[in-house]
């Protein structure tokens, strides 16, 4: 269960919390340019910019972590495809583009593949978040096939699918950061406010994926900072620090708690 945004002010952040019950012993890793990735089903690419990013480095490749799992169906090789397995997906995209449009017509000839990167670490089932400062789309692989969406929102947590996510936010269209506007309960009838933030009221704050989403929608959203960078790296962790996961709170049996493992920011 985790948690990606993106936020724009002079520059260009993108980040996530990685949310569970144990640590693959990630760390920051920095492809350099030109570093030769041999891939399963297409042809080597032996010239890219450098690459940063949160990795589990396992025999000199780079399995970078920003993409969430479920509600995936990846396939065999197919025919006429360009055929990537899931763990090879981050460094194809970002040594073959730099924008997201160059991205959507990359994937279009892409089918996921659920090729194993060893018997030790199997298939994880994963859908991924690409942004240029410009655009944000989402890459989910389905039982219906190869979605790209566009990601308005800028953000993009776990289940459900990225289309049903983004319906749920119609749920929430009255919200508003304004401390509260006129009593529309009933006519002729006036409430008043106790509170600053009541226009906010309903928002969700439970840790479920789908309800992080509509909060951390919300904050990024409304989120304002002046355009330093030390302002602007501020907000992105109070951003992702709207739905960060304490310890204790998300129980998985016998004493396995999920929790914010790290949040990180580029």
């Amino acid at each position: 269960m985790c948690t990606a945004a993106t936020y724009n002010t002079r520059c260009h952040y993108f980040g996530r919390n990685l949310d569970l019950e144990y640590s693959y012993h990630e760390q920051v890793a920095v492809t350099p340019r030109n570093y030769p990735f041999q891939f399963r089903n297409v042809e080597s690419v032996m010239k890219h910019p450098a690459i940063i990013g949160m990795a589990f480095v396992v025999d000199g490749f780079p399995l970078y972590y920003d993409a969430f799992p479920d509600n995936c169906d990846f396939k065999d090789p197919q025919e006429g495809k360009d055929n990537i397995a899931s763990f090879e997906l981050i460094p194809y995209v970002l040594s073959l583009c730099s924008t997201t449009e160059e991205a959507k017509a990359l994937l279009s000839h892409v089918n996921i593949t659920n090729e194993p990167f060893s018997d030790k670490l199997p298939t994880n089932p994963l859908h991924w978040m690409v942004a240029d400062g410009k655009d944000v789309i989402v890459v989910e692989q389905t039982a219906a096939g190869l979605h790209v969406y566009d990601d308005p929102v800028g953000v993009m947590t776990n289940n459900p699918t990225f289309d049903m996510q983004m319906n749920r936010l119609a749920d929430y269209r009255n919200l508003s950061v304004e401390s509260a506007g006129p009593c529309a309960f009933a006519k002729g009838l006036d409430l008043h406010p106790y509170s600053r933030g009541m226009g906010g009221m309903g928002l969700p704050g439970d840790l479920s994926s789908a309800s992080r989403f509509v909060k951390v929608a919300f904050t990024r959203m409304n989120s304002l900072s002046d355009d330093s960078e030390s302002a602007s790296i501020s907000q992105f962790f109070h951003i992702l620090g709207s739905v960060e996961q304490q310890r204790g709170l998300c129980k998985l049996g016998e004493d396995k708690y999920e929790i914010t493992i790290y949040s990180s920011c580029c």
